[in-house]
């Protein structure tokens, strides 16, 4: 946009000589707010950075136990039920193009499940991008979340809500896994329901009690899935607002150094004309 103004000024010199001082001294002014703000974005990004890196490792810790219980117990998904999928995205922006990633994720896994899926969204960024497609199936969206590292209370109580919509035989979760400092992916968790890990052929391994086991099982996998699905969204999400910020900066940096050359030489230009106009009165003068 700001580019677009440059150019903009250019042609307007060529029509009507040189464009006014004011304001090239304006957009100029401008741009450096900018630059200031999105500096100023970038340093928090990165401070937020270490603290969503920090909870995505602990995180990773409590999933990768689930993640072995459920490979030593091998239930099996079952096939042609309908199918649960929450989207993990947040309310904010300025952060590249990671909303738009998961949202495009989540359609195709719509159509992998040929279209037999309700949907829950996490955060108003995806929940608007999906609606636009899929408002039938979205059965239940949160806001006010993502703006800080997720902990369980959080995630506990949105599980809850999630359970209330009732029992699912296939849940997915759909997230930004967060690869590096530079990229992320869309990646998904798969829980499985109280009857699957019941009848799990792998399940006699460990020495369980009581009747309800199974079900507190399939409720605690939901809840860490959930809790490392959001830990790794909102890291990847920082990253990616920090980059993105950095970016804008350097942009901006750009911008600036090509206002400020088309300043100085609008400004010698009207030096230039105004020295012309003094010497061509004197001399009319003689």
């Amino acid at each position: 946009m700001f580019r677009l103004g440059v150019n903009q000024i250019a042609r307007t010199s060529g029509a009507r000589n040189y464009a006014t001082l004011r304001e090239i001294e304006g957009r100029l002014k401008s741009i450096k707010n900018i630059e200031k703000i999105t500096k100023t974005m970038k340093i928090v990004a990165s401070t937020r950075l270490t603290r969503a890196q920090r909870a995505m490792t602990s995180s990773r810790v409590f999933n990768q136990s689930d993640k072995e219980f459920m490979e030593n117990a091998d239930p099996a998904k079952p096939e042609g039920a309908k199918s649960l999928l929450v989207v993990v995205s947040s309310d904010k922006g300025l952060c590249g193009s990671i909303h738009t990633q998961v949202a495009k994720a989540a359609r195709r896994k719509v159509e992998e499940l040929n279209g037999n899926v309700d949907i829950v969204a996490l955060g108003d960024k995806v929940k608007a991008q999906l609606i636009r497609t899929h408002s039938e199936k979205l059965k239940l969206a949160f806001s006010g979340v993502g703006k800080e590292a997720p902990n369980f209370n959080e995630v506990a109580l949105i599980v809850d809500e999630i359970q209330k919509l009732g029992k699912y035989e296939n849940i997915e979760i759909l997230y930004n896994r967060f690869v590096s400092a530079v990229s992320f992916d869309p990646a998904a968790f798969s829980v499985y329901a109280a009857d699957a890990i019941e009848k799990a052929p792998g399940l006699s391994k460990y020495e369980l009690e009581g009747d309800s086991v199974a079900e507190t099982l399939s409720e605690l996998s939901f809840a860490n899935s959930l809790l490392s699905a959001m830990a790794e969204a909102y890291a990847s999400e920082t990253s990616a607002r920090r980059n993105a910020m950095d970016n804008a900066s350097k942009s901006a940096g750009d911008m600036i150094n090509s206002y400020s050359i088309l300043y100085n030489r609008t400004r010698q230009a009207v030096i230039t004309n105004e020295l012309v106009d003094i010497i061509t009165g004197a001399s009319s003068l003689e």
